[in-house]
């Protein structure tokens, strides 16, 4: 009897031999496989938001007035802090990624993962610093858009299941394009940060959250919910930036 069940199911379903070695895309495994990748995805994306969270608090309570008095004075008179940690943003992003992609095993995955959390911890020090200091509502503010934002990028991918990959090649010249003009701004002290730039930069988040989203609907095997996760986390932080910085801009005009 058991058999012959599985032999019907191998019938219906070509990819059920497949499905428990977790090597084929989630849109094609067992619903089960499917349903638990999604869930771990997510789970561990919370868990990144709640250790950036958490990493933050511990720096600002603890490290507060030396951000403060040394870091941001830093960032202020001169490019080479700005493009210094830029490019150790840039970096560390790269070799995050390159180790939650790692098939070595789940442990590398994971330090990929912890490692891309603590670049953009890093990363938002500064914008963080100047927004607690003269805008104190716009880390609020800017959370809860973000929250609705991805929320509503989320659920338009999975309601409709559209596949966003065609995305790819644009994301890609934009990403090479906005470094370059980062860096330009950083060099040559050119105001980018205005509400046109963050604007476009939201909608460029944007993009990445459905791209990535997509992704981990259609295209990730089951067994790599840490790079997903790893994906969605730097969207959403991505979109949190712009997005603050966006406020910043609409509350000191």
């Amino acid at each position: 009897m058991s058999f012959g069940n599985q032999n019907d199911n191998l019938k219906t379903n070509p990819y059920a031999a497949l499905a428990h070695n977790y090597s084929v895309p989630a849109a094609k495994a067992e619903v089960n496989d499917r349903v638990a990748f999604l869930r771990k995805t997510y789970l561990h994306l919370a868990g990144a938001v709640s250790l950036f969270i958490m990493l933050e608090v511990i720096l600002f309570t603890l490290f507060g007035e030396v951000i403060n008095d040394k870091v941001l004075p830093m960032f202020a008179q001169g490019w080479g802090a700005r493009l210094a940690v830029f490019a150790i943003f840039i970096g560390g992003s790269w070799l995050a990624t390159s180790l939650a992609n790692s098939s070595t095993s789940l442990g590398i995955q994971y330090l990929g993962l912890g490692l891309e959390v603590l670049v953009w911890t890093i990363f938002f020090i500064p914008i963080l610093a100047v927004a607690t200091t003269y805008y104190p509502e716009a880390v609020g503010t800017a959370a809860i858009l973000t929250i609705a934002t991805f929320g509503g990028l989320t659920a338009s991918v999975f309601i409709t299941r559209a596949d966003f990959s065609f995305l790819r090649s644009a994301l890609v010249f934009c990403s090479f394009a906005t470094i370059a003009v980062i860096i330009a701004g950083m060099v040559f002290n050119l105001p980018i940060f205005g509400l046109a730039f963050s604007g476009f930069m939201i909608l460029f988040a944007a993009g990445f959250v459905l791209y990535d989203t997509s992704r981990v609907l259609h295209h990730y095997p089951t067994d790599k919910y840490v790079p997903a996760s790893l994906a969605l986390f730097s969207g959403l932080a991505m979109l949190f930036y712009y997005i603050l910085v966006f406020v910043m801009n609409m509350q000191r005009d």
